[in-house]
């Protein structure tokens, strides 16, 4: 390792890899800069030259900076980071071939999201430090991807947004390399606390649905959304507060009810995933959830996208059981009576 003798570079990768997992961002890039040929010749071997290395490389830095914590041998960091770039690799590859790219790095054995072991670490204000930097277009991708739960793969992510798969693809790319600069400008800077943030969130989405239950939305429309606020959905503008408020009621008084799963909560952006519970004589009457993707600005929601999870594809009726076949099938052979 660049004349280090073995076992001085193994010691030296587990000081840096400790130093990262308590939230050093020195000795982050550090590792990342020792590694960087490894990985690179990892991400050759299976691409090739081209961009998409670049792409690689960008994507398996915000893979590092997310799950540095889950490395459980600090020695093992370099096999770790190699392992990181052959899957972004080989998720790169399955879009190629369309089929829907999944997040291949495992996650911890405590079943953890990403954004949950974002959370618990301390170079979480860091990372929404840089996210808030990006711009509308490019940080919306970016945080479904990476931070949601239900809205990651490509293909949902450009349902949300309502643009083409190809513009997701690319609008991600550019939020990569964007975030990376971004991580280090605002290395130095002061970071708000993430995870008291999503805190509240988690707090104002419980909230906003028991109000609702109490006849109260209105209430928190006016309190906590723009009197200009859009409702969209596909990327349609379907109207303003009066339609949101009708919604809801419309939802509560056919008995549906939502259950927060997931929060997500930036300064300039929130998503709250809903499980959607259908009335019990009415089982099928609305899809398994829904996002609420909303922007603020000054503090208050002015924008709020709706997204729908799929409905579950019915499940195909059995096949009849075949009829019994006839003599001759079975080989029986009847002939005239002599």
């Amino acid at each position: 390792m660049n004349g280090i003798p073995a076992d001085a570079g193994l010691a030296e990768d587990a000081a840096l890899t400790r130093a990262a997992q308590s939230g050093d961002v020195s000795a982050l890039a550090l590792l990342l800069e020792r590694h960087r040929p490894g990985m690179r010749a990892v991400a050759l071997s299976l691409l090739g030259p081209g961009p998409d290395v670049d792409d690689v490389m960008q994507e398996a830095a915000l893979v590092a900076l997310r799950r540095i914590v889950d490395v459980r041998d600090p020695q093992a960091v370099g096999p770790w980071l190699r392992m990181v770039v052959r899957n972004c690799c080989r998720t790169l590859l399955r879009a190629a071939r369309r089929v829907e790219p999944m997040e291949a790095v495992p996650l911890p054995a405590s079943g953890a999201t990403p954004e949950q072991v974002l959370l618990s670490h301390a170079l979480r204000d860091w990372v929404w430090e840089a996210v808030e930097a990006l711009s509308p277009t490019l940080r919306l991708p970016l945080v479904l991807r990476y931070f949601s739960t239900g809205v990651t793969s490509y293909q949902q992510i450009a349902e949300a947004c309502a643009v083409p798969v190809s513009t997701v693809r690319s609008r991600l790319s550019q939020a990569r390399g964007a975030l990376a600069q971004a991580l280090t400008a605002t290395a130095a800077s002061a970071h708000d606390d993430v995870s008291r943030r999503t805190e509240a969130s988690w707090q104002e989405a419980r909230e906003t649905l028991a109000a609702a239950e109490r006849g109260e939305f209105d209430k928190v429309v006016k309190d906590r959304y723009s009197p200009e606020v859009s409702l969209l959905a596909g990327g349609q503008r379907l109207g303003g507060a009066g339609l949101l408020l009708a919604g809801m009621d419309g939802d509560l008084s056919a008995g549906v009810r939502q259950r927060p799963l997931h929060v997500v909560a930036g300064r300039s952006l929130v998503v709250w995933e809903m499980e959607l519970v259908s009335p019990p004589d009415d089982p099928d009457h609305c899809p398994p959830g829904v996002a609420w993707i909303m922007s603020l600005d000054g503090g208050r929601f002015d924008r709020v996208s709706l997204y729908h999870a799929a409905r579950p594809k019915p499940t195909p009726a059995p096949a009849p059981a075949p009829a019994p076949a006839a003599a001759e099938s079975r080989g029986e052979l009847h002939t005239p009576p002599t």
